[in-house]
């Protein structure tokens, strides 16, 4: 089958032949369909994650499809079921194996494309929202890069959950999508946060996918009491947090890594996926996908996040036999 592999450590990942792996007791057999790209599969690619796995290995974390195989022990799926499943690694390939108790069922109305796009980018936000931040109705939620792929899904379920929404990105395009999405306000990322926010009443949550001097103003036009969330750091910065800030103006800074919790508590991600889901299927999310790529295209979708010419979700197409 094809798969877009690193094959040594610290060379590129490129499109080659590789065969099938058998299949374990609690696992399945999927055929791709749709593959999920993240700006952690950029920082595999230089061995910079923090899940990164030993070369060789398939790229590729947040995949659908079509259950072709089930092992012993695995009694939720059958054959020719369509799933989601968050893999961390081995997507973007025409088939893989997971393990089963990662694969969701699928509502019908959910296409392959969509399925992928969701639950990385939603399932962060849902639990930082929802479950770390415990955003109320009323707050104030401020989002930077929220034209993103998981910026936008910030904008997106602040304004379901019934918050005001500031949302910070560079130019008038990517703020029309943030808008389109739901933000209340808009913010250039070349003007001045700080004073912007402040003038707005101060931020009450502030969900943070840049970092650095971004977040470093953020973490000033935050109210007392307030929440952070650095989510990421596609400035390229990891931001120190002065703790005496903390202790005067009682702010809480939360970590969110999804895939932790499917280490500890996996069922907070399930649950999540399966709330996702089925805000999908009722209409009340949508996933913005800019690109939809074939797999020989996978290397152009990882040069469009790391350039940052996408909005929203890159998503690659698989068309894999059963």
């Amino acid at each position: 089958m094809q798969a877009f592999r690193i094959e040594t450590k610290g060379a590129p990942a490129q499109l080659c032949e590789t065969r099938e792996v058998p299949l374990q007791e609690n696992q399945v057999r999927i055929a791709i369909r749709a593959c999920g790209l993240n700006f952690a599969d950029l920082l595999m690619q230089k061995g910079t994650y923090q899940d990164t796995p030993e070369a060789p290995y398939t790229l590729g974390m947040e995949i659908a499809g079509i259950v072709t195989e089930i092992g012993n022990n695995v009694a939720h799926l059958k054959l020719g079921d369509r799933v989601a499943v968050y893999s961390g690694q081995g997507g973007l390939a025409e088939s893989g194996v997971f393990d089963a108790d990662r694969a969701i069922p699928l509502p019908d109305s959910t296409s392959f494309e969509d399925a992928a796009a969701i639950q990385i980018a939603y399932g962060t936000s849902h639990i930082a929202l929802a479950h770390r931040a415990r955003l109320q109705p009323g707050e104030t939620l401020l989002v930077t890069g929220a034209a993103g792929g998981v910026g936008l899904t910030a904008v997106e379920i602040g304004k379901l959950m019934g918050a005001t929404v500031i949302a910070q990105a560079r130019g008038h395009d990517k703020l029309a999508v943030a808008q389109k999405a739901g933000a209340d306000h808009l913010l250039d990322a070349s003007e001045d946060l700080r004073d912007r926010v402040l003038a707005l009443g101060g931020a009450d949550v502030v969900y943070d996918a840049i970092g650095g001097d971004v977040f470093k103003a953020a973490f000033r036009a935050t109210n007392p009491e307030g929440r952070l969330l650095p989510i990421g750091f596609a400035g390229g910065e990891v931001p120190q947090i002065p703790a005496n800030h903390l202790l005067v103006k009682n702010l809480t800074v939360i970590g969110v890594y999804i895939g932790g919790y499917l280490n500890f508590r996996p069922e907070i991600v399930r649950d999540s996926f399966s709330t996702l889901f089925r805000w999908h299927s009722e209409g009340r999310i949508k996933p913005h996908i800019s690109h939809v790529l074939p797999l020989q295209d996978a290397a152009k979708g990882l040069e469009l996040l790391r350039d940052r010419k996408s909005t929203g979700k890159v998503v690659i197409r698989i068309n894999s036999p059963l």
